[in-house]
């Protein structure tokens, strides 16, 4: 065991400490089971996992293929629903929410920034930062959508349409949308993977400054050992279960830890 990683595998997926507290949590989840498929077929792509998401904190989620790290960002966010368990964005329980419940929490407490951008090709990067915004009706706060802006440096492409933008260019974009409703949580699905070295470094950057200084929460999952270092904290996933964690991670004590998952 690589030194400051704390071995979760013989203590529960919850850790030493046992199923974490609601307080200062952004977000936590409590014997969160996944399985696809049915009978013979059927796969745990999570076999219950407990953890906590503190807030103002950035958390990076990772593990090798098939660990279950996407599906329990995707159960945490209330994109898709557990076997059993229960997930929580603060005090919230999403089990108790209907469709249009979960639709208003995404909307409002909760952002996003995936691999492939999702923007839409049709519209410019003005209008997809706004998107989310003017679906709902919502009124945008123009003095935030400058500083978003300003502070990603798109505020000369905002005509542009994705077609037109390069790949760090799109992601900074989708980071914008994700942040103009000024949500607590930001859920981040490899946000670097089909970015170069340098627009990596600028989107990292801002997710860790979203935290550092506006006070958001921010749970990344990414295979980048490098990408991990920008967060506070790393967990680590193996056969949909929490096995290790590390604090103030480098780049050599998460690399050390994935090698030791693959063996």
């Amino acid at each position: 065991m690589a030194d400051g990683i704390v071995d979760l595998s013989t203590t529960g997926s919850s850790g030493p400490l046992g199923p974490p507290a609601s307080g200062g949590a952004a977000a936590h989840s409590i014997d969160l089971v996944k399985t696809y498929g049915k009978g013979a077929a059927e796969v745990a792509a999570l076999a219950g996992v407990t953890v906590s998401f503190e807030a103002a904190r950035f958390t990076a989620v990772m593990g090798p293929s098939g660990s279950g790290k996407s599906t329990l960002m995707h159960c945490m966010a209330g994109l898709d629903a557990p076997n059993s368990g229960r997930t929580y964005v603060g005090e919230q329980d999403l089990a108790k929410l209907d469709d249009r419940g979960l639709t208003q929490l995404r909307r409002d407490r909760i952002g996003f920034v995936f691999q492939a951008f999702n923007l839409v090709p049709t519209l410019t990067a003005a209008e997809n930062i706004t998107l989310p915004m003017d679906l709902a009706r919502r009124r945008v706060d123009r003095d935030w959508f400058e500083y978003l802006v300003g502070e990603l440096g798109i505020a000369d492409w905002l005509s542009q349409r994705p077609s037109e933008l390069s790949g760090g260019q799109q992601q900074r974009t989708a980071c914008a949308r994700a942040l103009l409703s000024r949500p607590g949580l930001v859920f981040a699905d490899e946000p670097t993977g089909n970015l170069d070295s340098n627009a990596s470094a600028e989107t990292l950057a801002f997710l860790r400054l979203s935290v550092s200084e506006l006070g958001q929460t921010v749970v990344m999952v990414t295979h980048d050992s490098l990408a991990a270092t920008f967060a506070d904290r790393v967990v680590f996933m193996a056969d949909g279960r929490l096995v290790a964690e590390l604090a103030s991670p480098t780049a050599g004590s998460v690399l050390a830890q994935m090698r030791e998952l693959r063996h």
